[in-house]
């Protein structure tokens, strides 16, 4: 939870509370990855202080990325490219061919997912209210494995 308060902009409302996580990690379906500053898995019990998370939900041979997130004093440093590989070879790991995440318009981490082989194809206009009360656009993308 400290990496996730830390990560996500208020202004966004991206950012989810300890109940919403809870109830996701109840579900059978539902995977958390934690990694370490070096980008390495660390149990959530561990002692080791995360660095960043997934949080990803599984159904037949494909993924949903429902959040990632890498401590803002832990960017550009790798992480998040770490964060993603493990994640990918997890997914794999559970028979996984593709994965799917959807982000709004203008979020800086479209540059990790271009990166990490995401490509988008789909938009929902006007998807997102953010805390002013504006909308934006979400985009949807997909990366086979």
């Amino acid at each position: 939870m400290e990496v996730m308060e830390a990560a996500f902009d208020p202004a966004y409302g991206e950012a989810w509370n300890r109940r919403q996580v809870i109830d996701a990690l109840t579900m059978p379906s539902t995977h958390a990855l934690i990694v370490d500053s070096d980008g390495g898995i660390i149990e959530p019990a561990g002692s080791v202080q995360a660095a960043g998370f997934v949080l990803t939900r599984h159904a037949a041979d494909e993924e949903e990325l429902l959040l990632i997130a890498v401590h803002p004093d832990r960017r550009r440093r790798g992480v998040g490219a770490r964060l993603m590989e493990n994640f990918f070879l997890a997914a794999g790991s559970r028979g996984v061919r593709r994965i799917f995440l959807e982000m709004r318009r203008d979020n800086p981490a479209e540059h990790l997912y271009r990166q990490q082989g995401f490509d988008p194809i789909g938009k929902r206009p006007n998807y997102y209210r953010m805390s002013d009360g504006s909308r934006v656009d979400a985009i949807t993308f997909g990366r086979s494995i």
